[in-house]
């Protein structure tokens, strides 16, 4: 078991709260962080925009990294969402311990 952070971005809390409820009661997430509005500025299509979004940081494994992306794809609105994936190659044993048995499948 590899622990990743996986950050996205979604446009309004609602969408955010919605994604992150899903990712964790389907085991995908042991925990999800649903963090203040920032405004991100960005090139999209040849234009620069600006726009308000709700940051996430998604706690699960590689193991369960690809039906993380798809559920994210799946319930976000954007045709290109933000979805990076971090290695976390340290931290609390009993965390990490707890981040692998919680998105464990059933």
């Amino acid at each position: 078991m590899t622990p990743l952070l996986v950050l996205t971005n979604c446009p309004d809390p609602a969408c955010a709260e919605t994604i992150a409820a899903a990712l964790v009661e389907l085991r995908l997430a042991a925990c999800v962080n649903v963090l203040a509005p920032c405004r991100p500025v960005y090139r999209w299509q040849g234009k620069t925009e600006a726009a308000t979004e709700v940051p996430m940081l998604i706690k699960t494994t590689t193991e369960r990294y690809a039906a993380v992306e798809a559920e994210i794809r799946a319930r976000h609105p954007h045709e290109l969402p933000e979805i990076v994936a971090l290695p976390i190659d340290r931290g609390l044993p009993a965390y990490l311990q707890w981040l692998a048995d919680e998105t464990r499948p059933n």
